[in-house]
């Protein structure tokens, strides 16, 4: 009796069951937290992600069980898409579409840029992914976490974990990945163009485009209709300029709520079981590269648009046409000042990277009308 005691007692010691696959989740999350803080590599995403990661490897802890606190959150936060959805209405009360609309030519860029999108989903049938899998892996070249995990969620849950990560990781790595294909497809020449001041676009104009793209979106893709409707009510809220406390709650207090579970429950998904597998490097490998290519369409696409435009664009931008905001604009400008410190591409670049972010919705919408 007193050996059987014993023997309960030590099996129900966490210790006891610690692996060398919990260590290297361990590690795998320390570090996240590392680039979080000492990097400053998208820090309100690093740190919760890299602690999610390390409390569900606990052994014993169970807090991922049906009934315990992370996958309780969990099932009604990211199961039933409400986290997600409530970061892009956040994401869209951040968001300023007045470089779009000044200069709509940018659409083009931003559009092109979701190319990689489709090549990488077929690449990822020829890998032996089936078409849902392969869709899901996919959208981590659109570099927009909600968007990833809402379309992850619907196509391939069981990948979800290790798709989310990918895409938040290339999203903090965007000053890192970007800069060196930016230089490799265009000339000094061309990083040097400085683009002509746009058009002001009126408060009206402003009003009434986020209705507007939501009609048209929606109707033509009903399945992109709540990641559409969560953007534009977000913008909806800031541009109309007379709710401004709903305004300062859904791009505030709302969103870094959102954020910190949202973190927290991709990070818990994270078991070493489960994310110590060949074909997670094969997801990491397959999201670099598709990032990689939505980024150089993009570039492409702006040297394209080049031939026949009197007014030439600086290709950098074309690389901000992926839905990473604002830090893939952000790039574009470093890379540009640092050939010539009087340019100035900002908010140039955030036409193509608020596009980015349209075009990615109606993208993952299509997907979910196909395969749901």
């Amino acid at each position: 009796m007193e050996t059987s005691l014993t023997s309960t007692l030590f099996q129900e010691i966490g210790l006891f069951h610690l692996t060398s696959g919990h260590l290297i989740m361990w590690f795998i999350g320390a570090y996240l937290i590392h680039l979080g803080i000492n990097k400053k590599y998208e820090p309100y995403l690093m740190l919760p992600i890299g602690f999610g990661i390390i409390v569900v490897n606990l052994p014993l802890a169970g807090l991922m069980a049906d009934d315990g606190i992370l996958g309780i959150i969990y099932h009604f936060g990211i199961g039933l898409d409400l986290l997600p959805l409530l970061i892009f209405m956040g994401v869209g009360a951040m968001t300023d579409f007045e470089p779009l609309l000044s200069d709509p030519v940018t659409f083009m860029i931003g559009a092109a840029a979701q190319l990689g999108i489709p090549l990488i989903m077929m690449f990822g049938l020829l890998l032996g992914f089936d078409l849902k899998e392969a869709a899901a892996i996919s959208i981590i070249g659109c570099a927009d976490g909600p968007i990833i995990i809402y379309a992850a969620s619907k196509l391939s849950p069981e990948l979800l974990s290790v798709i989310a990560l990918a895409g938040y990781s290339y999203m903090a790595l965007v000053p890192v990945i970007q800069p060196p294909i930016m230089r490799l497809l265009t000339t000094k020449k061309e990083r040097m163009i400085e683009m002509r001041e746009t058009r002001k676009v009126t408060k009206t104009e402003k009003i009434v485009f986020p209705l507007l793209a939501l009609v048209v979106i929606v109707l033509l893709v009903p399945k992109a209709a709540p990641i559409v409707t969560m953007l534009m009510v977000g913008n909806f809220f800031k541009e109309a300029g007379v709710v401004d406390k709903l305004h300062s709650a859904v791009e505030g207090e709302l969103l870094h709520i959102c954020t910190i579970f949202l973190g927290v429950c991709v990070g818990a998904k994270m078991e070493a079981e489960i994310f110590l597998r060949g074909e997670t490097l094969l997801i990491f490998s397959l999201g670099l590269l598709n990032f990689a290519i939505c980024s150089a369409i993009g570039i492409m696409m702006a040297k394209f648009l080049n031939l026949f435009l009197k007014n030439k664009i600086n290709p950098l931008i074309g690389s901000a046409g992926v839905s990473a905001v604002p830090m893939a604009a952000r790039t574009s400008h470093i890379v540009a000042q640092q050939e010539n410190p009087k340019n100035w591409l900002l908010m140039h670049a955030m036409g193509p990277n608020v596009a980015g972010v349209v075009a990615s919705s109606v993208i993952a919408g299509i997907f979910l009308s196909m395969l749901t």
